[in-house]
């Protein structure tokens, strides 16, 4: 067997593929190859490095030059960038002329063939860069740069309860307080955020619907308002549950507060540009916060 892994074929599709895509599939292939001849050549490849001085040299180097790669992707993630900029950024130092390719080239004189990653910029330098983007009338990226990782961060149900909020408008919840109707000082909570949104949405995880709503909340897409909906019917069905019956139960004097739950209007864009179909569509109206709004997500 050949020293040197065999040229990987490249299908059509692969060679259509654009710059650092292109690398991408091809690094996909490469590696799905190595998987089938590392276990033939690693013995051999061994053996050699104890009875080759310069054998083991190379071996160093190209385990040196693989590791560096990955640890410039790290790199990038690290500064925050996403995946796809440290990928990108990657593929331009790897680029004939940048001081470091893929063949092993040596950096210019001067400059550490390690950390080929370019000097991040500083902080002022990405305000300046975001400015110029906000000048850019051929700019008309209108998705927030937050939502592709907020997806990474949501459970399927949670993207159920979303597409319920945008299509079906705010929700009816309720707390249950002791105090009777007066609600004199003393009341005291007994539940809280009682709600029929894991029925309506078809969770697959109904008991879940707490910590749903507080992951919602702590990303900035839902908000817990004080204010009760126009609609008084939309509470009949909720205060008939069980759980809001229990609670009115567990106390001499009880009374039902009617809350809502509303998105964001962060969250309504967000809805829009990731979880509907049309983002251009006529959906129900959600409250924006009030600054004085204290509501705290429910508990877990």
């Amino acid at each position: 067997m050949s020293d040197h892994l065999p040229e990987v074929r490249r299908t059509g599709a692969v060679s259509a593929l654009p710059g650092v895509a292109r690398l991408a599939a091809t690094s996909w292939l490469r590696t799905a190859q190595w998987g089938v001849v590392a276990g033939v050549r690693t013995g051999r490849r061994v053996a050699g490095v104890v009875t080759n001085p310069r054998a083991a040299v190379d071996v160093a180097s190209g385990v040196a030059a693989a590791s560096g790669i990955v640890a410039d992707v790290a790199k990038g993630l690290g500064s925050g960038m996403t995946l796809g900029e440290a990928v990108v950024q990657v593929g331009q130092a790897l680029s004939p002329g940048s001081g470091r390719n893929g063949n092993g080239g040596q950096a210019p004189a001067g400059r550490p063939v390690r950390g080929a990653l370019p000097a991040q910029q500083s902080l002022r330098e990405q305000g300046e860069a975001l400015l110029a983007r906000s000048r850019d009338v051929r700019d008309d990226d209108s998705a927030h740069p937050a939502y592709a990782h907020i997806l990474s961060e949501l459970a399927p149900d949670e993207a159920r309860i979303l597409v319920l909020l945008v299509e079906d408008g705010p929700q009816p919840s309720v707390d249950v307080r002791t105090g009777g109707a007066s609600l004199l000082t003393g009341s005291h909570l007994i539940a809280a955020q009682l709600n029929m949104i894991g029925a309506r949405a078809g969770l697959r995880h109904v008991d879940q619907v707490p910590a749903y709503l507080n992951n919602l909340f702590r990303l900035g897409l839902i908000w817990f308002s004080r204010e009760q909906l126009k609609d008084p019917l939309e509470y009949q069905v909720v205060e008939a549950q069980p759980d809001v019956l229990a609670a009115l139960h567990a106390a001499r004097a009880t009374k039902v507060v009617r809350r809502s739950v509303q998105l964001t209007p962060f969250g309504v864009g967000f809805c829009r540009s990731c979880l509907v179909d049309d983002p251009h569509g006529d959906f129900p109206e959600h409250a924006a916060p009030l600054a004085a709004d204290t509501s705290s997500p429910p508990k877990g």
